[in-house]
């Protein structure tokens, strides 16, 4: 095989253990909760902090490569994935599992940008986007059999090993970097912002933390009183921090174009809508309407195959309608597949949910496709290292917020009943809200001007699905 085809195949091995572990866990909460002697719901938490995590550590990425080598990065990454991984299998509480969760995200923060980093350093640029299609298939394939893996790992034996089957996949990944990934010239790396790092990281743990914290029955509300206060203390003096700093790691100025801010509020509101979907649709599948795992994987996988649908025909469709058009469309058509998880009970044909979480997630891949390229649309070719960054910080963060604030109502509407399971009713309660946030974001995306396009390119990539 080509090194064309070899490298970044190499690299997909990595991502596809990240790709397919952030599936496969939304179908085995209920059985992880059981075991872990926690309610369902608290397990928002693990996810939240994964994100956390990933917001925290991408920011220091390409520092790192640069410091101590992609190569060498790209591999204790992986290594750093294995043991929170094994560390999740033999977790028996909910704070050891979301600790846990944390050193896989630390992990999971280094693989993707250095993977894409390697490959842009090793690959002529005649070659980068055949080799970065190459790199995108763990990011397509593995939420398509993460789901029905997932379940069927947990129906059928434990769902400890689908954290445990990351070991022999991650230590594949390593012996093949070791032999098949050369070694080259690394940049002199800038210098980094510690201080910034420092406060951006206890704002977006304190900020995150807080609002799950206050959702979260296993947790006394002045944890999440005193973490939101901690968060907003940091965001503060970050504020002034980057005002005096040459440069700062998260660069807010960039917030003075208008696109790019549209982008980044839009999309931010998007994913508050969306972002407790894969956590809440697969519970309601199992608590409310009596699916095993497996079961409930076989019905989500659907929203993944719509997807990769997507990515055939992404192109001429953005093309077509204009980015104005499309993300409006996207946010809207969306909304409606959220809105519509409302409405399901136990007696609603399967087959039609699954059609309809087909054209759903359809249309949320054509809005993580024109986002991802959009949010450069007036951005200086000087600054899109900086916006990739932001953008991909602010995806985890509204992505966490999003399984926070969905959790959030169902946790409400379920105390206003006197506690016990989650009902349906409760379920659908919290996906009317997320509905409602959901079509808010296509308001947002009216305000983008008709002619609006690319004045500059930008690699659209599909690493936040």
């Amino acid at each position: 095989m080509s090194a064309l085809r070899l490298t970044p195949l190499i690299l997909a091995v990595a991502l596809f253990m990240e790709n397919m572990d952030s599936t496969v866990i939304a179908t085995s909460l209920a059985a992880i909760a059981h075991d872990i002697q926690t309610e369902p719901i608290a397990l928002k938490l693990a996810l939240t902090t994964y994100m956390v995590a990933l917001a925290i550590f991408i920011p220091i990425s390409s520092w790192m490569a640069d410091k101590f080598g992609a190569k060498h990065v790209f591999r204790w990454a992986i290594v750093v994935f294995m043991a929170g991984s094994v560390c999740c299998a033999i977790s028996d509480s909910l704070l050891t599992f979301v600790l846990s969760r944390f050193l896989q995200g630390m992990g999971g923060a280094m693989m993707t940008p250095v993977a894409r980093l390697v490959l842009v350093r090793v690959t002529p640029r005649n070659q980068l986007v055949d080799a970065m299609a190459w790199l995108s298939i763990p990011g397509l394939v593995g939420p398509i059999v993460g789901p029905p893996v997932g379940g069927f790992i947990t129906t059928f034996a434990s769902w400890h090993w689908i954290f445990l089957i990351n070991v022999p996949i991650g230590i594949l990944g390593i012996l093949m970097v070791n032999r098949y990934l050369p070694e080259w010239h690394r940049n002199e790396p800038r210098a980094m912002d510690f201080t910034g790092f420092l406060l951006a990281g206890i704002c977006f743990a304190g900020l995150v933390f807080g609002i799950s914290v206050l959702t979260l029955p296993a947790l006394p509300a002045s944890f999440g009183y005193g973490s939101l206060l901690l968060g907003i203390v940091s965001a503060i003096a970050y504020w002034f921090h980057f005002r005096r700093t040459e440069h700062p790691l998260l660069d807010l100025g960039l917030f003075r174009q208008r696109l790019f801010r549209l982008t980044m509020i839009g999309g931010t509101v998007f994913r508050l809508g969306t972002g407790a979907m894969p956590f809440l649709f697969p519970l309601m599948l199992q608590l409310a309407f009596g699916l095993n795992p497996f079961e409930s994987g076989m019905v989500t996988f659907a929203s993944a195959v719509g997807a990769f649908s997507l990515k055939f025909v992404a192109e001429r469709i953005i093309e077509r309608l204009g980015f104005r058009t499309s993300l409006v469309l996207a946010c809207t058509i969306t909304a409606g597949g959220v809105l519509a998880m409302g409405l399901y009970t136990p007696g609603t044909p399967t087959p039609l949910m699954m059609a309809l979480l087909v054209v759903t997630g359809f249309f949320q891949s054509l809005f993580w496709t024109a986002t991802n390229a959009f949010i450069f649309a007036d951005i200086a070719n000087k600054d899109a290292g900086q916006a990739n960054v932001m953008s991909q910080v602010s995806v985890q963060l509204s992505l966490a917020f999003g399984v926070a604030v969905g959790g959030g109502v169902l946790e409400g509407v379920r105390l206003l009943h006197g506690g016990g399971e989650p009902l349906l009713g409760d379920f659908h309660i919290a996906f009317w809200v997320m509905a409602v946030l959901t079509i808010v974001s296509a308001l947002i995306f009216l305000r983008v001007p008709k002619t609006a396009s690319m004045h500059s390119h930008a690699e659209s990539g599909s690493a936040a699905e």
